[in-house]
């Protein structure tokens, strides 16, 4: 075959994976599609992508790894069908998302092989991209917006793992989208009742600029409003493109309103980081209490310096689980025996700060050469990133459904049969929302008609002055109706202020039982995220 041939018929084939060069590809009967942040967003100018990000990106990646080797060696679900993915990365960037997105949809799209040819003037040979059947992610809400808009076009199932925004609770315009997390809407519920047993009836709220602060924000003034007794005082956003200068003027301006000292915040790591620091620049430190939402939750990186200034933070987070299973897989993960993750060498750069003698490496800081005999939790310290038992339940979601669509549509016979084959996204939409199992925590997994989990969360306060356990502490739960145990909750003395703040709690949690209070007040640090 002549060169211009040659070249001409290998275009026509690449052409088929042209978004997706750097993927994890798994073979399968059947194929599910996954989107996670492996990398951060890079800098302006610099592409798409920035650092890897160890935990949010490689923990929740392998947990679906994880998960699709459990579901394949299970005899009882899926028999005989065994589950392939195609796994991308997002970049921490919706935009990215989108593009990385089409891989997912070209199975779908109608070709034209009429616009080209080779030059012998055939037809060239397309070969048939995998047919994706549903999605799992993305991570940020941002993303699952962009992704959910061109996945519902193409009839494609999608399930979140830890999108929370409530716009995405709207079925009419993200109809394909499910979340085994609950939606900010509940969460913001929850956060109002707990500043009304605090005896609070004026705060602020502070967002990070995006759709999961400000949806935030907006859910819980409205959740406010409507319960009565509750005023917002002010309600600020933190800018996307921001300057430490403009953390000083947040600080200057929620102090404009003195009585108000209680604060609300809906804000990525960064963001809370920042306005911590600049609270303490102000010489502010004790002038104002933390409520934080699951993006503060019981994370220690954020306060890292800081930690007088959010003592006494009360933070929530949806009700979660360390995942054993999971701890003895990811720790006996080496570069050896997981080639199957294309950014695997990567992240052992990372984490054990050494180089690897291989093309590309990304470690120039240091000149330590890594053996490869390194171990994760013996040469570098390890703890399970908090989404892994969500992103685990979101495949087994995907895998419970496709078992009872395929048991519906193919009874009496041994794996696929050519009406699965055949059968589009609606129909297994209809499978996910009606699924109902025990999930990886052992806590019930299911939908409701707009493809929400149910509310579910642990409250914390950070009492890093406790001398006998300093750090998070369990003080209550919150189940479609708030429980806190007061025993647990730590008075805080105010700046500027002769009395110490007493935690004004109704009669209703007053009362509440010792029997069914939370037994241990202090969070473990095999708990934290």
């Amino acid at each position: 075959m002549a060169l211009p041939l040659l070249l001409a018929c290998l275009w026509a084939a690449a052409a088929q994976e042209p978004y997706a060069p750097h993927s994890i590809r798994l073979e399968g009967d059947i194929t599910l599609g996954g989107l996670f942040p492996v990398h951060g967003e890079g800098p302006p100018g610099a592409g798409p992508c920035g650092d890897i990000k160890r935990k949010n990106g490689i923990h929740r990646l392998e947990a679906m790894l994880y998960a699709l080797d459990q579901i394949n060696s299970d005899p009882e679900l899926l028999p005989n069908v065994s589950l392939g993915a195609r796994l991308l990365d997002t970049c921490s960037r919706d935009t990215h998302a989108l593009e990385q997105s089409l891989t997912f949809v070209q199975a779908l799209i109608q070709r034209d092989p009429s616009d080209v040819r080779c030059t012998s003037g055939e037809a060239p040979l397309f070969v048939k991209p995998e047919r994706v059947l549903g999605v799992v992610g993305a991570s940020a809400s941002s993303v699952s917006v962009m992704v959910a808009n061109i996945l519902r076009l193409f009839q494609i199932p999608q399930i979140s793992y830890a999108s929370t925004a409530p716009e995405l609770s709207d079925d009419r315009r993200y109809d394909f989208f499910s979340r085994v997390v609950p939606p900010d809407s509940f969460q913001a519920q929850a956060m109002v009742q707990i500043v009304k047993a605090l005896g609070w009836n004026y705060v602020s709220t502070l967002a990070s600029e995006g759709n999961y602060g400000a949806e935030g924000a907006d859910s819980f003034t409205q959740a406010a409003r409507e319960s009565g007794g509750l005023c917002v005082a002010q309600s600020l956003k933190i800018p996307k493109e921001h300057t430490s200068g403009d953390f000083d003027k947040i600080v200057k301006q929620l102090l404009t309103t003195p009585n108000a000292r209680g604060i609300v915040l809906f804000a990525n790591d960064e963001d809370i980081r920042q306005i911590l620091a600049a609270v303490k620049r102000a010489n502010q430190v004790g002038h104002f209490l933390w409520v934080g939402s699951d993006s503060w939750g019981s994370k220690l990186n954020p306060l890292s310096v800081y930690e007088k200034v959010a003592e006494g933070a009360i933070t929530i987070l949806p009700k979660r689980a360390t995942i054993e299973g999971f701890d003895t897989y990811f720790t006996s993960r080496t570069l050896e025996n997981n080639r199957r993750n294309v950014w695997f060498a990567e992240y052992w750069e990372e984490n054990f700060n050494c180089k690897l003698t291989i093309t590309g490496s990304k470690k120039e800081e240091t000149d330590r050469k890594c053996t490869g005999q390194e171990r994760i939790g013996k040469d570098s310290q390890y703890e399970q990133e908090g989404k892994v038992q969500f992103v685990i339940d979101a495949v087994y979601a995907m895998a419970h459904a496709l078992h009872n669509m395929n048991k519906d549509l193919c009874p009496d016979y041994t794996g696929l049969c050519p009406a699965m084959e055949q059968a589009g996204g609606k129909k297994l939409l209809k499978y996910i929302r009606n699924v109902s199992f025990n999930g990886s925590a052992g806590t019930p997994v299911m939908f409701n008609k707009n493809g929400d989990a149910p509310g579910r969360y642990d409250i914390f306060q950070y009492q890093i002055t406790n001398r006998t356990n300093p750090g998070y502490h369990l003080i209550g739960q919150w189940v479609d109706d708030l429980q806190l145990n007061h025993y647990c909750l730590k008075r805080m003395s105010l700046k500027n202020s002769h009395s110490t703040l007493t935690f004004l709690l109704s009669d209703k949690i007053r009362n509440w039982l010792q029997d069914n209070s939370v037994q241990s007040c202090h969070l473990t640090s095999s708990e934290l995220c």
